[in-house]
């Protein structure tokens, strides 16, 4: 099994709080990782068709069958089930008993913040990071366009599946199946061109008026579609940075699909060789970039602070990130080669702001990190906030 980042905190956490819970996009690896690390409880996978009744009609009971704790996966299935949890954990007062995993976020985090605050963990778990795939040094680091078109999915690269057929399925069967159900969908070809239409917009900024113009559907419905696909973790919203320059700045979030080989697919790329010409590579690989930057802070246990900034006068950054008293100003171009003339948006900005501040470029390299002037430059090999060497 590829080692998960996020493992550590979990395990950390089953030492401070009653319940840890699991939450992330479908086929993120959830179940797999909790059994993993608590190979000795119980596992309980609430799609059971058999366990439905017994829940339903006897909570209580079903929870006494598990007096040490379990791992019960899929709890969004039942989620007046973490009403009677709140009631056992209060009562036995232990840390570490259950773990809980969760795929439709949408349903889960309004439960968890009602019956469970303050008593359970939250980690937040996307598809393989880089390093979990290719940290170890003798792990063989694809190209960019073949790391890009094979995506993260964790089955994906434990089956060696054929990216452009498992991802195929993924759609089929999660989004058309989960989604739609949610949504109450009845026109899956409308939602199926909202989705294509969406990838072609990740790495932009969101105008939610011209998706519903395309597809012909409301304002409002478009944007309950995009929180949905939100709280699902296959969609991020990168929210716009402010702080206090006194300019006319864009307010609208930059969208992103979290998960490379997913854009690839819903993109129409079915081979990784289109994506050296592709119109679109530049926005595919930057949100691989802002993808394994989400990551790293979500296996760290950090909180989101990732910002993008842009004024009504052009100037662009395509990240800002808080950490501590410092701002981290990050630039994205998917050439190999770099110029000085990446950089001269961070240096504009660097100088308006009244804080330290610390730039990064990533570039689509495969060389060693190195520094330009002030600036670090960083390769796809090494996406990260970390201060090199």
């Amino acid at each position: 099994m590829i080692s998960r980042l996020l493992g550590k905190k979990i395990l950390q956490w089953s030492q401070e709080y009653p319940i840890v819970t699991v939450t992330g996009p479908r086929q993120s690896g959830k179940s797999t990782l909790c059994k993993y690390l608590f190979p000795d409880k119980p596992y309980v996978n609430l799609e059971d068709l058999s366990l439905r009744y017994l829940i339903q009609e006897d909570p209580k009971g079903f929870l006494e069958r598990y007096p040490e704790g379990a791992v019960f996966d899929e709890v969004q299935r039942f989620p007046a089930l973490c009403s009677y949890l709140q009631v056992l954990v209060d009562t036995l007062d232990r840390p570490g008993l259950f773990i809980l995993t969760g795929s439709s976020q949408f349903e889960l985090m309004e439960t968890l913040s009602q019956s469970l605050a303050g008593r359970t963990a939250i980690g937040r778990l996307l598809p393989f990071s880089f390093p979990e795939l290719y940290g170890s040094s003798d792990s063989e680091i694809p190209s960019l366009d073949n790391l890009l078109y094979t995506g993260f999915f964790p089955r994906i690269h434990d089956k060696k599946l054929n990216p452009t057929e498992a991802l195929s399925f993924y759609v089929a069967t999660y989004l058309e199946r989960d989604i739609r159900q949610i949504l109450h969908i009845k026109d899956w070809t409308k939602f199926d061109l909202f989705l294509r239409l969406l990838a072609g917009r990740s790495g932009q900024v969101l105008n939610v008026q011209a998706l519903a113009n395309e597809t012909g559907m409301s304002h409002h419905t478009i944007t309950g579609w995009i929180g949905v696909l939100e709280q699902s973790g296959l969609v991020y919203r990168l929210k716009p940075y402010f702080g206090n320059l006194g300019k006319r700045l864009v307010k609208s979030p930059k969208l992103y699909l979290l998960d490379s080989g997913l854009l690839c697919y819903l993109l129409s790329i079915y081979d990784p060789k289109i994506l050296s010409l592709h119109p679109l590579r530049g926005q595919i690989f930057e949100s691989f970039v802002v993808a394994e930057l989400l990551k790293e802070r979500y296996n760290q246990g950090l909180p989101n602070t990732l910002y993008y900034y842009r004024d009504q006068k052009g100037l662009e950054v395509d990240l800002v990130i808080e950490e501590g008293n410092t701002l981290i100003l990050g630039e994205i171009k998917s050439s190999a080669t770099f110029h000085p003339d990446f950089i001269s948006s961070l240096d504009i900005l660097g100088k308006a702001l009244q804080r330290p501040c610390r730039k990064i470029l990533f570039l689509g390299s495969r060389d060693p990190s190195y520094r330009f002037r002030d600036c670090e430059v960083r390769g796809y090999t090494d996406v990260s906030l970390r201060v090199a060497g």
